[in-house]
């Protein structure tokens, strides 16, 4: 909710979310991981240092090669990294 809600958020506040996104990663419970891959791509559309520390984060998570890990990095960084969010982001 905080991250589609709260639009006057400062970006520090959601800094601290990419350590547990990173920690939960490995959860190959389906819910479990559309959660963590929301949550990544939630928080990196709300501006370009967000989307960056997310693509970053994604990309830390891929290495772990376990199935989920592969699955949440390979969305993320497809969405975030698109036309269509980088140049919404270039606006703001």
């Amino acid at each position: 909710g905080l991250v589609v809600h709260d639009k006057r958020a400062p970006d520090g506040n959601f800094l601290k979310f990419f350590p547990i996104i990173d920690r939960e990663s490995d959860d190959d419970r389906n819910f479990a991981k559309k959660a963590v891959n929301w949550a990544s791509r939630s928080i990196g559309k709300r501006s370009i240092m967000l989307n960056q520390a997310a693509i970053d984060t994604a990309g830390d998570i891929q290495k772990r090669g376990t199935r989920a890990a592969r699955w949440i990095a390979a969305d993320a960084i497809r969405e975030l990294i698109g036309d269509k969010d980088q140049a919404r982001l270039k606006k703001r």
